[in-house]
């Protein structure tokens, strides 16, 4: 129990102190977040490539990190199923629209309107707008505003 309070006191020091400075993208087609540090506790979400979230702890074993995601929920997932290598977003309102280029003179990409939650990963900034690519291969440009961005 004094090893968990231990990891509880780090998870929620690291809260306060984190930033988007352990922004990590996940990097498997689907993983697992979960209710503590290992398979045997539960899944609480299932999320997918190019989620970002924000390491905020550590497992004792260092095989697990504490992340927080776009609520703000802190979860754990195993540190091979993410990255930091590139940079991710994830869409923070109920839809918007992706556009052909920068701008919203640019007409709507195919792959618009974007839902809440969806991932994508960084290619470009121009300004205040983000060039995307999600898990099919989609692009398309999204407002800065729209999105949690890591």
């Amino acid at each position: 129990m004094k090893k968990m309070n231990f990891v509880l006191i780090v998870v929620m020091f690291s809260l306060l102190t984190a930033g988007y400075t352990n922004a990590l993208c996940v990097n498997s087609p689907k993983a697992n977040l979960r209710s503590g540090p290992g398979t045997n506790y539960d899944v609480v979400w299932e999320i997918y490539k190019y989620m970002p979230v924000v390491k905020v702890g550590v497992s004792l074993s260092g095989a697990w990190y504490a992340v927080s995601d776009l609520d703000g929920d802190v979860s754990w997932i195993h540190k091979s199923l993410v990255t930091g290598k590139y940079k991710c977003a994830v869409v923070n309102k109920d839809e918007v629209n992706v556009r052909t280029g920068p701008g919203t003179n640019y007409s709507k990409s195919p792959a618009s309107p974007a839902k809440k939650y969806y991932s994508l990963k960084v290619l470009k900034k121009k300004g205040q707008w983000i060039k995307m690519k999600d898990d099919w291969g989609n692009t398309g440009w999204i407002h800065r505003n729209f999105l949690w961005l890591i």
